[in-house]
Protein backbone atom coordinates (compact mmCIF):
# COMPACT_ATOMS: atom_id res chain seq x y z
CA UNK A 1 0.00 0.00 0.00
CA UNK A 2 1.43 3.37 -1.00
CA UNK A 3 1.54 6.31 1.41
CA UNK A 4 -1.39 7.88 -0.45
CA UNK A 5 -3.45 4.69 -0.30
CA UNK A 6 -2.47 4.26 3.35
CA UNK A 7 -4.10 7.61 4.12
CA UNK A 8 -7.07 7.13 1.78
CA UNK A 9 -8.12 3.63 2.86
CA UNK A 10 -6.44 2.97 6.21
CA UNK A 11 -6.61 -0.57 7.54
CA UNK A 12 -6.22 -0.74 11.31
CA UNK A 13 -5.28 -3.83 13.31
CA UNK A 14 -6.13 -3.81 16.99
CA UNK A 15 -4.44 -6.34 19.25
CA UNK A 16 -5.98 -7.42 22.54
CA UNK A 17 -3.54 -9.54 24.54
CA UNK A 18 -4.10 -12.08 27.26
CA UNK A 19 -1.30 -11.37 29.70
CA UNK A 20 1.76 -13.49 29.01
CA UNK A 21 0.80 -14.39 25.43
CA UNK A 22 3.44 -12.03 24.01
CA UNK A 23 0.97 -9.88 22.11
CA UNK A 24 3.32 -6.90 22.25
CA UNK A 25 6.20 -8.84 20.76
CA UNK A 26 3.93 -10.15 18.01
CA UNK A 27 2.71 -6.60 17.36
CA UNK A 28 6.27 -5.38 16.91
CA UNK A 29 7.06 -8.21 14.51
CA UNK A 30 3.88 -7.44 12.59
CA UNK A 31 4.74 -3.75 12.31
CA UNK A 32 8.16 -4.65 10.86
CA UNK A 33 6.61 -7.15 8.45
CA UNK A 34 3.91 -4.81 7.15
CA UNK A 35 5.82 -1.53 7.34
CA UNK A 36 3.12 0.23 9.37
CA UNK A 37 3.43 1.88 12.80
CA UNK A 38 2.65 0.20 16.10
CA UNK A 39 0.97 2.42 18.68
CA UNK A 40 1.31 1.52 22.34
CA UNK A 41 3.18 4.05 24.48
CA UNK A 42 2.94 6.38 21.50
CA UNK A 43 -0.74 6.75 22.37
CA UNK A 44 0.33 8.23 25.67
CA UNK A 45 2.53 10.75 23.91
CA UNK A 46 -0.30 11.92 21.69
CA UNK A 47 -2.79 11.98 24.54
CA UNK A 48 -0.40 13.97 26.73
CA UNK A 49 -0.27 16.72 24.11
CA UNK A 50 -4.05 16.97 24.25
CA UNK A 51 -4.42 16.99 28.02
CA UNK A 52 -1.43 19.12 28.92
CA UNK A 53 -0.33 16.48 31.45
CA UNK A 54 3.30 15.49 31.58
CA UNK A 55 4.16 12.27 29.78
CA UNK A 56 5.92 10.90 32.87
CA UNK A 57 2.78 11.34 34.97
CA UNK A 58 0.58 9.66 32.39
CA UNK A 59 2.94 6.73 31.87
CA UNK A 60 3.29 6.20 35.61
CA UNK A 61 -0.46 6.24 36.09
CA UNK A 62 -1.14 3.97 33.15
CA UNK A 63 1.36 1.42 34.45
CA UNK A 64 -0.08 1.56 37.96
CA UNK A 65 -3.58 1.07 36.59
CA UNK A 66 -2.49 -1.99 34.66
CA UNK A 67 -0.64 -3.55 37.56
CA UNK A 68 -2.79 -2.68 40.55
CA UNK A 69 -6.14 -1.85 39.00
CA UNK A 70 -6.30 1.12 41.36
CA UNK A 71 -8.90 3.02 39.37
CA UNK A 72 -11.59 0.48 40.13
CA UNK A 73 -11.40 0.72 43.90
CA UNK A 74 -14.30 2.70 45.39
CA UNK A 75 -12.12 4.62 47.83
CA UNK A 76 -9.88 5.91 45.06
CA UNK A 77 -12.15 8.58 43.60
CA UNK A 78 -9.29 10.85 42.53
CA UNK A 79 -7.57 7.97 40.78
CA UNK A 80 -10.76 6.97 39.03
CA UNK A 81 -11.40 10.54 37.90
CA UNK A 82 -7.91 10.84 36.47
CA UNK A 83 -8.26 7.46 34.77
CA UNK A 84 -11.53 8.56 33.17
CA UNK A 85 -9.90 11.73 31.89
CA UNK A 86 -6.96 9.79 30.49
CA UNK A 87 -9.19 7.23 28.81
CA UNK A 88 -11.39 9.90 27.23
CA UNK A 89 -8.38 11.60 25.67
CA UNK A 90 -6.81 8.38 24.52
CA UNK A 91 -10.11 7.25 23.01
CA UNK A 92 -10.11 10.25 20.69
CA UNK A 93 -6.52 9.54 19.70
CA UNK A 94 -7.47 5.96 18.79
CA UNK A 95 -10.50 7.07 16.78
CA UNK A 96 -8.39 9.64 14.92
CA UNK A 97 -5.76 7.04 14.08
CA UNK A 98 -8.42 4.68 12.76
CA UNK A 99 -9.54 7.30 10.26
CA UNK A 100 -6.16 8.59 9.14
CA UNK A 101 -3.55 5.86 8.74
CA UNK A 102 -2.95 2.15 8.51
CA UNK A 103 -1.46 1.05 11.80
CA UNK A 104 -1.48 -1.43 14.66
CA UNK A 105 -2.95 -0.37 18.01
CA UNK A 106 -2.39 -2.43 21.13
CA UNK A 107 -4.83 -2.69 24.00
CA UNK A 108 -6.60 0.24 25.67
CA UNK A 109 -10.00 -0.98 24.45
CA UNK A 110 -9.09 -0.01 20.88
CA UNK A 111 -11.04 -2.98 19.49
CA UNK A 112 -14.21 -1.72 21.17
CA UNK A 113 -13.65 1.89 20.15
CA UNK A 114 -13.13 0.95 16.50
CA UNK A 115 -15.84 -1.71 16.36
CA UNK A 116 -17.82 0.27 13.76
CA UNK A 117 -14.82 0.95 11.53
CA UNK A 118 -15.26 -1.23 8.38
CA UNK A 119 -11.50 -1.39 7.78
CA UNK A 120 -10.69 -2.59 11.29
CA UNK A 121 -9.27 -6.06 11.96
CA UNK A 122 -9.76 -7.05 15.61
CA UNK A 123 -7.24 -9.59 16.92
CA UNK A 124 -6.90 -11.47 20.20
CA UNK A 125 -3.53 -13.01 21.02
CA UNK A 126 -4.00 -15.76 23.57
CA UNK A 127 -2.51 -18.98 24.95
CA UNK A 128 -3.52 -21.49 27.61
CA UNK A 129 -2.98 -20.28 31.17
CA UNK A 130 -0.12 -22.67 31.93
CA UNK A 131 1.74 -21.64 28.80
CA UNK A 132 1.39 -17.97 29.68
CA UNK A 133 2.64 -18.64 33.20
CA UNK A 134 5.71 -20.38 31.80
CA UNK A 135 6.45 -17.49 29.42
CA UNK A 136 6.14 -14.92 32.20
CA UNK A 137 8.08 -17.03 34.68
CA UNK A 138 11.04 -17.41 32.34
CA UNK A 139 11.11 -13.75 31.33
CA UNK A 140 10.96 -12.44 34.88
CA UNK A 141 12.90 -15.13 36.69
CA UNK A 142 9.95 -16.17 38.86
CA UNK A 143 8.97 -19.52 40.27
CA UNK A 144 5.77 -21.11 39.01
CA UNK A 145 3.64 -19.94 41.94
CA UNK A 146 4.67 -16.29 41.62
CA UNK A 147 4.35 -16.45 37.86
CA UNK A 148 0.80 -17.77 38.12
CA UNK A 149 -0.12 -15.07 40.63
CA UNK A 150 1.20 -12.32 38.37
CA UNK A 151 -0.62 -13.65 35.30
CA UNK A 152 -3.90 -13.85 37.23
CA UNK A 153 -3.52 -10.32 38.62
CA UNK A 154 -2.65 -8.75 35.30
CA UNK A 155 -5.33 -10.62 33.42
CA UNK A 156 -7.93 -9.56 35.96
CA UNK A 157 -6.88 -5.92 35.58
CA UNK A 158 -7.15 -6.06 31.81
CA UNK A 159 -10.58 -7.66 31.95
CA UNK A 160 -11.75 -5.10 34.51
CA UNK A 161 -10.55 -2.31 32.23
CA UNK A 162 -12.74 -3.67 29.43
CA UNK A 163 -15.74 -3.99 31.71
CA UNK A 164 -15.42 -0.52 33.20
CA UNK A 165 -14.82 1.48 30.04
CA UNK A 166 -17.29 -0.37 27.84
CA UNK A 167 -19.94 -0.15 30.59
CA UNK A 168 -20.05 -3.93 30.64
CA UNK A 169 -20.82 -4.16 26.90
CA UNK A 170 -17.52 -5.67 25.77
CA UNK A 171 -15.09 -8.36 26.85
CA UNK A 172 -11.58 -9.14 25.71
CA UNK A 173 -13.04 -11.98 23.64
CA UNK A 174 -15.84 -9.89 22.11
CA UNK A 175 -16.04 -9.04 18.43
CA UNK A 176 -12.75 -10.57 17.34
CA UNK A 177 -12.07 -11.27 13.69
CA UNK A 178 -8.98 -13.36 14.45
CA UNK A 179 -7.90 -15.30 17.54
CA UNK A 180 -4.35 -16.64 17.45
CA UNK A 181 -2.91 -19.13 19.92
CA UNK A 182 0.68 -18.21 20.76
CA UNK A 183 1.30 -21.67 22.25
CA UNK A 184 0.36 -23.49 19.03
CA UNK A 185 1.57 -21.10 16.35
CA UNK A 186 4.51 -19.39 18.03
CA UNK A 187 5.17 -15.70 17.58
CA UNK A 188 6.13 -16.10 13.92
CA UNK A 189 3.01 -18.10 13.08
CA UNK A 190 0.72 -15.61 14.82
CA UNK A 191 2.38 -12.76 12.96
CA UNK A 192 1.93 -14.53 9.62
CA UNK A 193 -1.79 -15.20 10.18
CA UNK A 194 -2.51 -11.58 11.07
CA UNK A 195 -0.35 -10.26 8.23
CA UNK A 196 -2.26 -12.42 5.73
CA UNK A 197 -5.57 -10.97 6.91
CA UNK A 198 -4.21 -7.43 6.64
CA UNK A 199 -2.94 -8.00 3.09
CA UNK A 200 -6.26 -9.52 2.07
CA UNK A 201 -8.15 -6.50 3.37
CA UNK A 202 -5.79 -4.10 1.62
CA UNK A 203 -6.23 -5.98 -1.65
CA UNK A 204 -10.02 -5.75 -1.27
CA UNK A 205 -9.85 -2.00 -0.85
CA UNK A 206 -7.47 -1.53 -3.73
CA UNK A 207 -9.66 -3.66 -6.01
Amino acid sequence: MSDLENKKNPVVITIARDFGAEGHEIGRMLADELGIPLYDNELLVRASLRTGESLDKMVAYDERLAVENMAFLPDRYDARSYSDKLFQKMSQVILDLGETESCIIEGRLSDYLLRNNPNHIAVLVTAPFEDRVEIVRKKRGLNKKKGAKLVKQQQKAREAFYKRYSAGKWKMTSGKDIVVNRAKLGREGCKDVIAAAYRYKVAQLEG
